[in-house]
């Protein structure tokens, strides 16, 4: 009968159904996040004979370069061995992604004392880290962060080639202040991968979980209508790997916004002795209420940090399932 009753609705509402669990697995634990982008990312430009980008005006911060006279290039490595072979031409011809559109033009090389230069600050992987949020046990789809992964120097968000969550932990905490955001500082396991990551958005990254889930909590999903104005808690790691349960007081509930939907103030002492406030490394912190996962941490005010914006949980679930 519930085979039935699932399939009417697929045919009812195709543009509405989704495939979470009721339950799924509540996450916390920190993460060390690595992106591998889609291309070689323009961050910034450096001086050659006291003028910024001499090599080519027509590039900007945040362009991502995809090819060296026609071959793709998705590595430092890749975009140096391509321009090494061209030194002599003095120029290279680019093909390079700006937003949706591909686009074409020329690179001089200019020699400067023997050396090459193309003006060009480049990069071609992200790592950070952040919180995992939850994990589906039916599909091993899991979600973190709650928002996207930017580039800080473009602003821009990272498009993805591939990446992995692996395995950190928390070392240290620079405290939020009043126009500062704090931040977790983390030691790297990077041999110990955790899944992959196959979507960037802003409502998390997403990809397929590959490790042990047999600690993890299964909790009930609750939606908008569960979530009331009062008492709640997040959960996060402030040491070591140690996920730890705070409270917070949730003071504003928003159905209309598409990434602050909850309002929250940090009410847990120990918390706030500890880091301020809302940190960075904090986003992806699952928020509990009546004993239901009901959203996710996302970002800190910086005028006052012990207040911070959630995302509905199934929002993020909607996202994952996509």
């Amino acid at each position: 009968m519930k085979k039935l009753i699932l399939f009417l609705s697929i045919l009812l509402m195709p543009l509405n159904v989704f495939a979470y669990s009721d339950y799924i697995y509540r996450g916390g634990n920190t993460l060390g996040i690595e992106i591998e982008c889609d291309g070689v990312l323009i961050v910034g430009f450096y001086q050659i004979d006291g003028k910024y980008n001499k090599g080519n005006p027509k590039l900007k911060v945040g362009d991502y370069i995809k090819k060296i006279n026609d071959v793709e290039v998705y590595s430092l490595s890749e975009l140096s061995k391509e321009i090494e072979k061209h030194t002599t031409d003095g120029s290279v011809e680019i093909t390079y992604k700006r937003g949706k559109d591909e686009k074409r033009t020329t690179l001089e090389l200019i020699n400067e004392n023997g050396i090459y230069k193309t003006g060009l600050y480049v990069k071609d992987s992200i790592t950070g880290i952040g919180t995992l949020t939850y994990i589906d046990p039916g599909t091993l789809i899991y979600g973190a962060l709650g928002h996207e992964v930017i580039e800080g120097n473009s602003s821009k968000i990272v498009e993805i080639k591939s990446g992995s969550i692996f395995r950190n932990s928390i070392t240290s905490i620079d405290k939020s202040e009043i126009g500062h955001a704090g931040s977790k500082n983390a030691k790297y396991f990077y041999n110990t991968i955790y899944g992959s990551i196959y979507k960037n958005t802003n409502h998390g990254i997403f990809g397929k979980y590959a490790y042990n889930i047999n600690d993890m909590e299964l909790v009930k999903v609750g939606d908008k209508d569960n979530i009331k104005v009062g008492k709640a808690y997040i959960y996060t790691v402030l040491d070591g790997e140690k996920v730890e349960e705070f409270e917070i007081n949730i003071t504003n509930i928003n159905e209309t916004s598409d990434t602050k939907n909850i309002t929250f103030e940090i009410t847990d002492e120990k918390l706030i002795k500890k880091t301020g406030g809302v940190v960075q490394g904090m986003s992806g912190s699952p928020i509990m209420q009546n004993d239901m996962i009901v959203g996710v941490v996302t970002h800190v005010i910086v005028d006052n940090p012990l207040t911070g914006y959630g995302l509905f949980i199934t929002k993020m679930l909607e996202e994952g399932e996509n």
